[in-house]
Parts: C-alpha cells; structure tokens; sequence
C-alpha cells in the first residue's frame, strides 16, 4: 500500500504544465485556402445546443469547424478540437459517441493509412446515416506525438505519458462528406487531407498528426 501510495504521487500529473503550453491556433494553422480548396463562405455552420457547447468548453482549449470546396464543387467539412488536458474525464470525443448521440446510425468500415509524404497517417473510417443522409467520416486522434485510431491504443498513449507524470495533449482530426458511394468519397477525404497537410511546413504538420504517426 505504502508503494502504491509513493508511485501515485510520483506518476502524478502536474497540471501547471497545461497552462504553460502556447495555443495551437488553429484558426491560423490551417489555411482557408490550399492547392484546389477554399472554405466555402455559404455554408453557415450549425451551432451546438449550450448543453453540448458546455460540454465542449470543458473538453477542448481549441475547436475548428469549417467546410471547403473544391473547383469541381466537392465539399470536405473539417472539424479539428484541441485540449491541453486528456487527463482523467478530460479526453477527446470519438466520433462513434458524438454522432450516436445524436441519432445517427454508425457504423465502422475500415482502418487505413493515409499517405502524406514520406509519412503514413493512420486513420479509421466510418459511415453516420440517418434517413436518406449518409456522412461517410474519416478520423485520427493524436495523443502526444502519437496518432492513434483505436480506443485501446488513445489509452495506451496517454497511460505512457501519464507514467511520467507527463500532462498528455490530444487533438482529434476529423475530415467528413456526404455520398453514397463510400469508394468515392474516401479518395476525396485522403486527397483532401494530402493536400491540407503538404500546404504546411513539417514542423507544423506535427501538431496535427504527430512527429511519429503509429497504427
């Protein structure tokens, strides 16, 4: 009891080492406009309930949300959130959670890697359908310098950092269209998000995957 009352306190998070970190600013990070895309003025972004903004507010340091299109009128919506605290309750929320909740069918479909650069990103894929909508999703969660795609890994990662008394940082990525052919709009997702990440220096494509991106 003695030991394991010694290695909490040693394993402990410190917490001051949150409010130390810059911001990510994602707002400036990521560009309005890269290679063919550009963020598309006319779609007004759909405001959480405060229920759920509160929620967020907790969670998160940084959210963007946003939707591009491309010359040949696809459209990509983007949403990024940031929280400098994954400790305990505080940690980023899955996809398959968030669209449940609010009554969309999910379902998985694959996990992938996607290739930027010399890079391998890997990702998870799913389909959001409610009615006749269908919202094929493509998504990671960075831990740290780690991106990760399962639940049990995002646990193994901030277990590491926590370890070391290590405040671990999370990120999650998430890139979504709406189609009905999934081939399709998967290849639009990992173009989509090969040209986001070749449109920033290496040194900032890392807070968005990483420095070592693992399966």
């Amino acid at each position: 009891m003695l030991s394991a009352s010694i290695g909490a306190v040693m394993f402990e998070p410190d917490l001051r080492q949150v409010s130390q970190r810059e911001p990510l600013g994602l707002d400036a990070l990521v560009p309005k406009s890269f290679s063919d895309w550009h963020v598309d003025e006319s779609v007004i972004p759909v405001l959480p309930s405060p229920e759920l903004e509160e929620k967020m507010n907790r969670t998160y340091d940084e959210t963007l949300a946003r939707t591009y299109i491309n010359r040949a009128g696809s459209r990509v919506m983007l949403s990024i959130a940031y929280g400098g605290d994954q400790t305990g309750r505080l940690r980023v929320h899955r996809p398959e959670s968030c669209y449940s909740a609010q009554g969309f069918l999910v379902t998985k479909i694959a996990e992938t890697r996607i290739p930027v650069g010399k890079t391998m990103v890997p990702a998870k894929r799913l389909v959001a359908q409610a009615g006749a909508r269908q919202e094929p999703i493509t998504y990671w969660i960075r831990i740290g310098d780690e991106a990760v795609t399962s639940l049990f890994g995002q646990r193994i990662a901030q277990l590491k950092r926590g370890l070391t008394g290590e405040v671990p940082e999370g990120l999650i990525f998430r890139v979504s269209s709406l189609g009905v052919q999934r081939d399709v709009e998967y290849a639009l997702h990992d173009r989509f998000i090969a040209e986001l990440l070749n449109a920033l220096p290496i040194d900032q494509q890392s807070k968005l995957i990483g420095r070592a991106a693992t399966p």
